[in-house]
């Protein structure tokens, strides 16, 4: 099973005794909480139409030593006590489902000594508490009116949903530019292997796309999430836009990599955004360099477009070493590898492959 990935906003590090890195799933989850059209983001959108600053924590055994003075409410959270509540100046106390209010105007009182980046009172007292904890603490500025998320070791600007939905269809927009680039070049790259020409200049401009669209979509994904249910569409739209990227990209990189694929595609995704579109830095990574332009095309991103598995592309690349000498062979010479009825139909596919690249 693929390791979950750590989510790349931590802004400080955690304080060894607190807790540790968040993964991906464990972050979207917590967007999900304050999404657009939940009852939590309609009390904190409230707190900030409020014009009061606010400090809600949710509840956990941890955070129970850290607390002191304000009072026990136990009710039912709904999103206008939840205002009312803000007014006061101490932190307000969410059951651990946050379906209750449990506690308000209580001072948090955190580690001084947790290191924190923050310079007011309450962002302090939230930055410290979610490291302390490893609980979810909300804080929103009185003077800016902003609604910061801390978890564990992570920080995140909760944006309002106009500027979340004018950011997420922007980025909607530049991953249609990226895909019909990352297609006309993918369209160059079958014509050019198909005469069983080693192109490595095409070749990493296929993947400098496939990776900057892989790249663009995660960050988007981000935005889907806290959209909630406003973000539907961009979703579905994002999904179409992203189909088949990452599979065709990994067998780009499979046949133009000297070292093992899968070392290289390690390399690539741990790229930034420049180191991306730096042509040399992607050579380096594949191992390879201008004087590699001659080498026959291994072929496994033209096969894999037939019915053959990837054990019969394999026994077909070492029988024949290349891309042209495979697709410009005979039906008799795959039958001994493939059987006559595949092979036939083989050499069907691949005439397709030919008159429409």
């Amino acid at each position: 099973m693929e390791a979950k990935k750590e989510v790349q906003v931590t802004i400080t590090p955690a304080s060894s005794n607190g807790p540790g890195k968040v993964s991906e799933d464990e972050f979207y989850s917590i967007l999900k909480t304050i999404s657009p059209g939940t009852n939590f983001r309609s009390a904190l959108d409230n707190a900030v139409k409020v014009g009061k600053g606010a400090l809600i924590a949710v509840e956990s055994d941890s955070l129970l030593q850290i607390l002191d003075g304000g009072f026990r409410v136990n009710c039912r959270f709904t999103p206008q006590r939840l205002s009312e509540l803000v007014k006061m100046d101490g932190a307000i106390i969410l059951s651990k489902d946050m379906k209750r209010i449990n506690h308000a105007n209580v001072l948090l009182t955190p580690d001084s000594k947790i290191k924190t980046h923050e310079t007011g009172t309450r962002h302090k007292a939230a930055e410290r508490t979610a490291k302390q904890t490893g609980t979810l603490v909300i804080a929103i500025s009185e003077r800016k009116h902003d609604i910061h998320l801390f978890y564990k070791n992570i920080k995140y600007h909760v944006r309002n949903t106009e500027e979340l939905l004018r950011k997420a269809s922007t980025y909607v927009q530049m991953l249609e530019k990226q895909r019909e680039l990352f297609d006309m070049y993918v369209d160059k790259l079958n014509r050019l292997e198909l005469r069983n020409y080693h192109s490595l200049n095409q070749a990493v401009s296929v993947i400098q796309k496939g990776k900057l669209i892989q790249r663009m979509s995660e960050d988007l994904k981000k935005y889907i999430f806290e959209l909630g249910t406003e973000g539907l569409i961009l979703k579905i739209r994002m999904k179409e836009i992203v189909t088949g990227v990452e599979k065709e990209t990994n067998l780009v990189v499979k046949d133009y990599s000297l070292l093992d694929p899968k070392k290289s595609k390690v390399l690539l995704d741990e790229l930034s955004y420049d180191e991306i579109l730096d042509h040399g830095k992607i050579l380096q990574i594949l191992s390879s360099d201008s004087a590699n332009n001659n080498l026959n095309v291994k072929g496994w991103r033209v096969l894999s477009r037939t019915s053959l598995s990837e054990a019969e592309i394999a026994k077909l690349l070492k029988d024949k070493g290349s891309l042209g000498a495979t697709i410009h062979s005979n039906i008799q010479s795959y039958a001994h590898i493939l059987g006559e009825d595949k092979a036939k139909k083989f050499k069907d596919e691949i005439e397709r492959i030919k008159l429409n690249p």
